[in-house]
């Protein structure tokens, strides 16, 4: 963990890092149980997901991951692509055919951030517009269809949409409508 002191808030000065258990105690799980409970969560948030997704959210090797999954109780699948997919075993799963609702995402959210390359929402052609050099941490964005559309922002007093291509009637009196809650929000 970082202790202090690391300087001021007008000159800093380098980290300083002591063990865990110096502050916070020994841990009273195993190392073993929090990596599951980790695994848990990411899937509870996530899932389903590849090992690797899980491994790359994480920060460990997918040879370290896979062990646990395996551990586990969970429910396997395989996507559009043939890679396995794995899930807990009561999280819920919508009908295919239910239509995703539009969504509002934030500067940093986690469905942009968390993973590797998105294509699965986020077209190669309208990445630029989400992420570069001088926004790595992305912008925000809304969904249609589970897919990122276009971009937001709180301006004036307002949410203004930027969509990425035209939208049908039904879909921008939807997206008006979250807008209007996310200002409100915003108020």
């Amino acid at each position: 963990v970082r202790v202090p002191p690391s300087g001021t808030w007008e000159r800093r000065a380098a980290d300083l890092f002591a063990a865990a258990e110096d502050w916070v105690g020994k841990p009273g799980v195993t190392a073993a149980a929090g990596l599951e409970r980790l695994v848990r969560r990411y899937l509870g948030g996530f899932g389903p997901a590849t090992p690797g997704d899980v491994a790359n959210y994480v920060g460990l090797q997918t040879k370290t991951i896979t062990p646990v999954l395996e551990r586990m109780r969970t429910r396997r699948f395989l996507d559009e692509r043939g890679k396995e997919l794995v899930d807990l075993p009561a999280a819920p799963l919508p009908d295919p055919d239910t239509p995703a609702p539009v969504r509002m995402l934030p500067t940093w959210d986690s469905t942009l951030l968390a993973h590797a390359r998105r294509t699965g929402i986020l077209s190669e052609a309208h990445r630029s517009k989400v992420f570069s050099t001088k926004t790595p941490q992305s912008v925000p964005t809304f969904l249609v269809d589970g897919f990122v559309a276009g971009t937001w922002r709180y301006e004036k007093g307002r949410v203004q949409l930027s969509p990425f291509d035209k939208l049908d009637r039904r879909t921008q009196r939807e997206l008006q409508q979250e807008a209007d809650r996310l200002t409100a929000f915003h108020e």
